[in-house]
């Protein structure tokens, strides 16, 4: 796993940004490559945290990464995951109980993602 992210409803993002921050003690950050996304600094040490403002209602959703995005999207669709949307390179999915997950091409560098990645057979 990568990342958690906050999904908040665009008008209610900046509020739920200064609360994340606060409740979790950290500092936030915009992320500049994307100005949906705020960063939550070490909040969950080793993942990704971030405020994601999104047209949607509000959730947590999960991002996996991966070096074969096919590969990895057909393995979570074999276990019951349905596909809904891309997003760039991203693709989105729901799993059984209804949570979203995406699953994205590599974000970490090279060397950390190939020490720590899982090897499915």
């Amino acid at each position: 796993m990568y990342a958690v992210l906050i999904d908040a409803p665009e008008a209610e993002a900046a509020r739920a940004t200064a609360f994340w921050s606060a409740a979790l003690g950290v500092t936030a950050e915009p992320f500049a490559p994307q100005p949906q996304f705020t960063t939550l600094h070490e909040a969950l040490p080793g993942l990704v945290t971030a405020v994601q403002a999104v047209d949607d209602a509000p959730r947590i959703h999960l991002d996996f990464e991966t070096d074969d995005v096919e590969a990895e999207t057909a393995r979570l669709l074999a276990l019951c995951a349905e596909r809904i949307s891309q997003w760039q390179e991203c693709q989105v999915l729901r799993v059984p109980g209804g949570h979203v997950v995406c699953v994205l091409p590599v974000e970490t560098d090279p060397e950390t993602f190939r020490a720590q990645a899982n090897v499915w057979p």
